[in-house]
């Protein structure tokens, strides 16, 4: 049995672990933290927006959110496949929520972790039409983007390398909202009913960065699995975003300082 001094020192000397057999109980327990949140926000999300596929405008519009739906489902298959390798539950674990389900539109949760799965707090809330949709998909599209390219440096390789093959393929979802985005405002959409969309999910997005402050990151520093922090990553996103929304015409939301207490990071 590893004993976690030593394995600190050989994380710490960019020491990289390849197996279950080579964690402590505690490198285990935040390992898993992890990949649940990946698993449960990738059914979360995929079951959401299955649920939008009929309300695209056109069939290419369907066939393309049939993929993305497709994609993350497979995403979910492929990291719960390594918590299996740690004693998960795995034929258990697709009914264990109603991945489906969703509060009520006018609830913002923050950073409160809500009782049951892992989830993101950002995949509790419901979407209200196909803008509404790419909107969403475009800017937690990017803040998959950016917290899985943190996470492909951590240090239990298994994960990192799964992640590494999944990350261009998130990237696509993301750029696919941008374009679902672009096309939806070039066919004429109502842009003040775009940016109340970007009001909405703006805010709830940035909530998935987490607080840099908490137990859970400072666990994750010391074991390799992530490094980056809340501010760190938040920024990035910001970089990629902004620009975006600015080319569309549309206005970046102000954050409330108030707006992520000292919570658990999300991813």
């Amino acid at each position: 049995m590893v004993d976690e001094d030593s394995l600190i020192g050989f994380i710490a000397g960019g020491g990289r672990l390849s197996a279950p057999d080579n964690v402590t109980p505690r490198y285990r327990g935040e390992l898993m933290r992890l990949m649940a949140i990946f698993v449960d926000s990738e059914m979360a999300g995929a079951s959401g927006f299955a649920d939008c596929i009929n309300l695209a405008p056109g069939l290419k519009e369907r066939i393309i959110a049939t993929h993305i739906v497709l994609e993350k489902f497979d995403h979910a298959r492929q990291v719960l496949g390594l918590m299996e390798q740690f004693g998960a539950n795995t034929a258990q674990y697709v009914g264990a929520h109603p991945w489906a389900s969703r509060l009520d539109r006018s609830v913002h949760l923050g950073t409160r972790r809500m009782d049951g799965d892992m989830r993101l707090n950002v995949f509790h809330y419901p979407i209200n039409g196909w803008v509404d949709a790419v909107v969403m998909n475009c800017l937690m599209g990017q803040a998959t983007v950016v917290q899985l390219d943190e996470l492909t440096r951590g240090s239990y390789q298994p994960l990192a390398d799964t992640l590494a093959v999944i990350l261009p393929v998130e990237r696509r979802h993301a750029e696919l909202g941008e374009k679902g985005l672009q096309a939806a405002l070039e066919r004429g959409h109502d842009r003040t009913d775009a940016q109340a969309s970007v009001n909405y999910w703006y805010p709830r997005v940035a909530d998935t960065f987490g607080s840099s402050s908490s137990d859970h990151f400072a666990q994750h520093r010391k074991y390799g699995l992530r490094q980056k922090g809340r501010e760190e990553l938040l920024a990035r996103w910001q970089e990629i975003v902004h620009p975006v929304l600015t080319r569309f015409g549309l206005s970046v939301p102000t954050l409330a300082s108030s707006s992520v207490p000292g919570q658990a990071p999300r991813m």
